[in-house]
């Protein structure tokens, strides 16, 4: 996928019992550039700047532990002053008012639960050839009496030191004492020879990289001679104190499996129960860059017994997750091989019976993360739903006497009843005493951990289809970002609808700037932002990269419309973009323009500026070659957008992307013809509105030619234009700097063609 404005892959990628990752250190950037003679940010007490959005804190998923009375938050805060990201662990309790606590992390690391009163912290020492990852306890104290939480004297103690800096992914099981993380490694799988290995490959005498097959190159990565796999190793307590084994067991080992996934995988990719690892890896017997196929297996912590879970007929699969029993396991399924956007229906798999079946074969959303209730008798899970991401449960059903994709269930066990009904939700995960924890963020807050209680009552709650609303409490546990938004008066957002192509229901977001007042014509500057996928949406949720709210606060009133492609509105409207980009979708966006042009005589359509990324960005780009669309922006903007989609298909680094979007190999007549009839290349000499370029040089989605292609046309057609390129960025903008730089240039572009408004 292209991906849209920030899925936040926003997205949470964390599973359930998950260590929980923190940002790595961020490059020094020594100049501010909103510090210049021609433009400056509006900025003040009431204004929520870029500078604001680059160092307002940036929490992560929150962890409960196993008792269910602690959660365990990551926080990565950025100071522009000191070119610092400080990073902590954030402690709070469930249950009690007892006061959080904030354990400062000087170099970062990952965090994971091994007890309840112990957090696990996963840290590199050491320099060069000698640097290794450290494992650490810290142990917490819970005084109820001075209701503090604080960690004893002698914290952190060493547990033990793994044999490379690399390892990731840590999730520990107690019942078992095992400790299950991931590596790369090379083709021999042993961990303890990588430095070896390293020094070897590093020492080969040419920096060539050769290739007999793809993956060549993935994300923004040159793929090497390592690869991910997953490692079990015994963590025991001895004398009170955890002491890790030296024995270290590859999962899979000559399986030719890979897991997590690269580029995004995490602890998401496999789960743990007391007995065994449950695990997704791409089918080894299909080119990677091709398809999307993968495959759902089960294996002791010895690598033994290993057992296929699927059925061997599926596309993409995702976060395998154990009941808490363990004798079950489910996951999101996707039917179509090499359709990354096909709908995620949720399976699972009855170990104990040997009998799989589909959950949600007639329910038209993708599930996404799961967790079972501590007694199995309820699955909650997230799902995008009209453009937010909510909390769904459904009662876990009788296992089918056999196999079936669409097995015969009562209308309880069919159809999923929402918990949550904004923003957007991640890291559920089921608690005892009849609770859910989750993380939740939304257009105006970054991620805040909330709990809902009284769940102990959900079966007759759903039985009796009452309106769970008013049965259920909800509290938010933590407020990490209230202090510094306290007055910036941010845009909720409001939903509008329209008729768009093939008279489809179309859903848009409007943010409207602070001091918006009906009955005063003509007054604001408008931008329409479109998102990439171009299957993704615009959320009610928070992005560091692309925030509505950080355009309307710099005074434009803000459209973001969800047209043909888009997700959360039902497979049928996400399919139907398929061969048709420069169709239906733009259909969409021009009705949906001239919607709120009219509705709002507020706005003054000659002061439109227009902007996106990815397909965002090729749609920059296929507006500038479409006078006739009428939009009249006045200055446009594309962010890693495609100037060729024929050039793409061949040079993009997951080929099936395009295989599927367009339907076959770009040199197919049939394809190659689709191809022509939605590639902005084809309507170059059209183009005449001034326009800013932005590329990263390691995007290996959108390869940075097609950014320079688009610069040098319009320079040659002599239309003002501007290159910004990133030679440290992916297809993503995450470097704080350069985040702050990215948004100088977006703003003062837009301001240094719009016409003044007295003009």
């Amino acid at each position: 996928m292209w991906f849209p404005q920030g899925l936040g892959l926003p997205i949470s990628l964390l599973g359930l019992a998950a260590q929980v990752p923190l940002e790595q250190p961020t490059s020094i950037i020594n100049v501010d550039p909103t510090q210049t003679k021609d433009f400056a940010f509006k900025e003040g007490d009431d204004v929520f700047s870029p500078r604001n959005l680059v160092e307002l804190a940036r929490p992560g998923t929150g962890l409960a532990n196993s008792a269910g009375d602690l959660v365990l938050v990551p926080v990565s805060k950025y100071s522009l002053k000191e070119k610092k990201n400080n990073k902590s662990i954030f402690l709070a309790p469930i249950e009690t008012s007892i006061k959080p606590l904030s354990i400062p992390l000087a170099n970062g690391g990952e965090a994971f639960w091994i007890d309840p009163r112990t957090v696990g912290h996963a840290v590199d020492e050491g320099e060069g050839k000698d640097k290794v990852k450290v494992l650490y306890a810290i142990s917490l104290k819970v005084d109820t009496n001075d209701a503090t939480i604080s960690t004893f004297p002698d914290s952190p103690v060493l547990i033990g030191k793994l044999p490379t800096a690399t390892a990731s992914n840590f999730i520990f099981n107690g019942k078992s004492e095992y400790l299950i993380f991931s590596d790369n490694v090379y083709e021999d799988g042993d961990i303890t020879k990588v430095k070896e290995h390293d020094e070897a490959w590093e020492n080969r005498g040419d920096t060539a990289h050769v290739y007999d097959e793809t993956f060549d190159r993935h994300w923004d990565t040159w793929v090497g001679p390592k690869k991910s796999s997953l490692f079990s190793v015994k963590l025991i307590k001895v004398g009170g104190k955890y002491v890790l084994g030296t024995n270290y067991i590859n999962l899979l080992n000559g399986t030719g499996h890979h897991a997590p996934i690269e580029p995004f995988g995490g602890t998401d990719d496999f789960d743990v129960s007391g007995n065994h690892v449950v695990y997704t890896t791409k089918d080894p017997k299909l080119p990677p860059a091709w398809h999307t196929k993968q495959d759902i297996y089960i294996v002791d912590f010895d690598g033994k017994n290993r057992k296929e879970l699927t059925s061997g007929k599926q596309g993409a699969t995702h976060n395998p997750t154990f009941n808490a029993a363990g004798d079950k396991v489910a996951w999101i399924e996707l039917d179509q091989d090499g359709h990354e956007s096909d709908r995620g229906k949720i399976v699972i798999y009855d170990l104990a019976k040997d009998v799989r079946y589909t959950l949600t074969q007639h329910w038209d959303r993708t599930a996404n993360v799961l967790s079972f209730s501590p007694d199995d008798d309820i699955l909650y899970f997230t799902a995008g739903d009209i453009a937010r991401v909510k909390i769904f449960v459904l009662p876990t059903p009788p296992t089918p006497e056999s196999s079936t994709t669409d097995p015969d269930l009562p209308k309880k066990y069919r159809t999923p009843t929402a918990l949550t009904h904004d923003g957007t939700a991640s890291g559920v995960q089921a608690l005892p005493n009849g609770r859910v924890l989750f993380t939740q963020n939304t257009l105006t807050s970054p991620n805040d951990v909330f709990v809902i209680r009284g769940l102990d009552r959900i079966s007759s709650l759903l039985d009796a289809s009452t309106d769970l609303k008013d049965k259920l409490e909800f509290e938010q546990l933590t407020k990490f970002t209230e202090d510094d938004l306290k007055g910036k008066t941010l845009s909720k957002g409001e939903d509008f609808w329209f008729e768009g192509a093939e008279g489809r229901k179309i859903h848009g977001w409007l943010l409207k700037p602070p001091g918006f007042k009906e009955g005063e014509k003509k007054k604001w500057p408008v931008v329409l932002l479109i998102h990439g996928g171009p299957e993704g949406a615009w959320e009610d949720g928070w992005s560091t990269r692309w925030n509505p709210n950080v355009f309307a606060q710099q005074g434009y009133v803000v459209v973001a419309i969800n047209p043909t492609g888009s997700t959360t509105f039902g497979q049928e409207l996400t399919n139907a973009i398929k061969l048709d980009w420069g169709g239906a979708p733009f259909v969409d966006l021009t009705k949906g323009w001239k919607y709120i042009l009219d509705k709002y005589p507020e706005i003054d359509a000659d002061r439109a500026v227009g902007a996106g990324a990815s397909y965002g960005g090729y749609s920059a780009n296929w507006i500038q070659g479409h006078p006739e669309f009428g939009f009249n922006f006045k200055a446009l903007v594309t962010h890693d957008g495609a100037l060729d989609v024929r050039y793409t298909a061949y040079a993009t680094d997951e080929l099936f992307f395009s295989n599927y979007e367009f339907g076959g190999v770009p040199w197919e007549n049939k394809t190659a013809e689709i191809l022509k009839k939605n590639n902005p290349i084809e309507f170059v000499h059209k183009w005449s509105t001034p326009q800013l370029v932005i590329h990263g040089s390691k995007d290996y989605r959108l390869v940075e030619s097609e950014g320079l292609g688009v610069f040098h046309a319009l320079q040659q057609l002599k239309v003002p234009s501007r290159l910004v390129i990133f030679p440290d960025e992916n297809h993503w903008v995450l470097n704080h700097g350069n985040s702050l730089k990215w948004h100088y240039e977006v703003f003062r572009w837009f301001d240094k063609f719009l016409p003044k408004k007295d003009d």
